[in-house]
């Protein structure tokens, strides 16, 4: 069920004009820049549907980039976040395309640092504010961020679940929900972990420190 309150319906304090197409194109750019774990030196962001359609007069643009800066949906800087971003180094490029979708309001956004590390995610506005995280570097995921959300990139090698699932449990961190993806095997794994409870650095520096791990993040 998506809905669970009447705030999830009628959406967020927000800088307007609309919940699906600002305040979650917001929360799509934020949770991006989240997972990324630091500013981007570069974005492209390509819109799919209304979002490609209407972007502009909706504020999408503003958004996704408001998202990329930390800022929250009510943050009264969302309506110059394109100008803070271009002068805080961040290159933003829109791009509009006509390939369908699985849903009408889709961002892809591929983002690059100073180090050449690139990260993609795909993310989707399901109104009333609310989004969700449904690709990550190629690996199908179904993240909302309502809930603690531990990512784990891995080598895909037996005992590796096993350990990341005995850290959060010394922590007495207890798992709502588990993903494990792989695009072959032997490859490069993708754990998503929901939990009850916040996960701190001290669990994110542990998990990174096993064998086989590539990279961690909170969202």
């Amino acid at each position: 069920m998506k809905y669970r309150t009447v705030f999830d319906i009628i959406g967020p304090v927000m800088i307007g004009p609309s919940s699906s197409h600002t305040a979650g194109a917001a929360r799509i750019g934020k949770a991006a820049r989240s997972i990324f774990g630091k500013k981007p030196r570069r974005a492209d962001i390509t819109l799919y549907g209304s979002f490609a359609q209407t972007y502009r007069g909706h504020g999408t643009d503003i958004a996704l980039a408001g998202g990329l800066l930390d800022f929250d949906t009510f943050d009264k800087r969302m309506v110059d976040a394109l100008e803070i971003a271009k002068q805080g180094g961040i290159d933003i490029h829109f791009h509009e395309s006509d390939e369908l979708t699985d849903h009408p309001n889709t961002a892809r956004i591929r983002l690059e640092d100073d180090d050449g590390r690139i990260m993609e995610i795909v993310g989707v506005s399901i109104g009333g504010g609310k989004m969700e995280i449904v690709e990550l570097n190629g690996f199908k995921l179904s993240l909302t961020g309502t809930n603690p959300v531990l990512l784990v990139l891995h080598q895909d090698r037996y005992g590796v679940v096993a350990h990341v699932a005995s850290i959060l449990a010394k922590h007495e961190i207890n798992i709502g929900f588990m993903h494990v993806s792989r695009k072959e095997k032997g490859s490069q794994a993708l754990m998503s972990i929901e939990t009850d409870q916040p996960i701190d650095k001290n669990v994110e520096s542990e998990v990174k420190a096993l064998e086989e791990i590539h990279a961690v993040a909170i969202l």
